[in-house]
């Protein structure tokens, strides 16, 4: 866990311009392109692989980029900025007692929050005096997050924090993040795997897929610029009326068609039309890696892909391209 000191405040707590990470022949992560307000909570989801750990360790400095730019509330690569960053391992030093522990983090960090933390770690009934090797993943976990939010930092970056709880843990742990990053203003950019988490938690969302960003921006706007069909269909394959829509992914059951669509105007037909749900559009994008990347006014930057979200009337967005455009500049 590492992080440094304010650099000053900017509408814009990240702001990630065509940043790539190149292994050897692989891409683990490629032309990234997108910000993040400041004071949001946003869940990073991608299947393993698409490069989230990756992406967190770019943009806590800790793996240099290969091509691309990072900037964090303002301040460009390398100046000093208030972040933390929690990697999945967690690393605590297993001998020190949780109160040793607490003690370093005051000793590391001038803006020590020591009431912060102990409030964090007392919440939980874990005793000062015990010995972090000795204590449950759950416990551990409050103990690092405890020294996330000691820092008092503007940026928290965890990478799946609750990847190892069982649900009562994960459940008062999200809880305990929630009201603490209210609390302090915190801007959060935390990757997971649960997506009850991310809409519980969120509500700002990036989607990687095999290491690009696919869906980045507001939830709500990301939600309205979708549409869930269903009807019934004789023919084979997409209907006419709704392939003139983005099909993120379709599917015939019998005589049944469903499709989750981003429509480029009304939808035509007798078609029962509903918005769906977080979980649907963001599985729906999963399976569908060829589909066209969304990314909503707000999450973009001059490098990004350039199919955007319609926020405001999703149902009607014959024009909606020149519109976002002009709101953009």
């Amino acid at each position: 866990m590492g992080g440094m000191t304010s650099a000053g405040g900017s509408r814009w707590a990240v702001e990630v311009r065509g940043l790539g990470k190149r292994y050897r022949r692989r891409w683990a992560v490629r032309e990234c392109a997108f910000r993040l307000p400041a004071g949001t909570v946003c869940g990073l989801v991608g299947p393993n692989g698409s490069g989230k750990s990756t992406l967190l360790s770019m943009i806590a400095g800790l793996v240099p980029p290969t091509t691309g730019s990072v900037r964090l509330r303002g301040a460009p690569a390398g100046a000093p900025v208030d972040s933390a960053f929690l990697a999945q391992d967690k690393p605590l030093f297993p001998r020190f007692t949780v109160e040793e522990t607490l003690r370093l983090g005051e000793e590391l960090n001038p803006r020590w929050d020591q009431a912060v933390a102990e409030r964090i770690v007392r919440s939980g009934a874990i005793p000062l005096h015990a010995r972090v090797g000795a204590l449950s993943g759950g416990q551990r976990s409050r103990v690092a997050l405890a020294l996330a939010f000691g820092k008092r930092p503007g940026l928290l970056l965890l990478d799946e924090p609750m990847a190892d709880l069982d649900p009562l843990a994960a459940h008062e742990l999200a809880g305990l993040l929630m009201a603490e990053a209210a609390e302090q203003g915190t801007t959060v950019l935390m990757s997971s795997h649960q997506l009850s988490d991310v809409a519980t938690m969120c509500d700002q969302l990036v989607v990687l897929g095999e290491g690009r960003v696919r869906l980045a921006g507001e939830i709500d706007a990301l939600l309205a610029s979708h549409r869930l069909v269903t009807g019934a269909h004789l023919v084979e394959g997409v209907p006419p009326g709704i392939a003139r829509h983005t099909v993120v992914e379709s599917r015939t059951v019998g005589r049944q068609f469903t499709a989750l669509i981003r429509p480029h105007g009304p939808v035509e037909g007798e078609w029962k039309v509903a918005e769906p749900t977080l979980e649907e559009v963001l599985l729906a994008h999963l399976r569908s890696p060829g589909t066209p990347p969304l990314l909503t006014v707000g999450a973009r930057v001059d490098a990004a892909p350039t199919e955007k979200a319609d926020a405001a009337h999703p149902e009607n967005t014959e024009n909606t391209e020149n519109a976002e455009e002009e709101s953009a500049i």
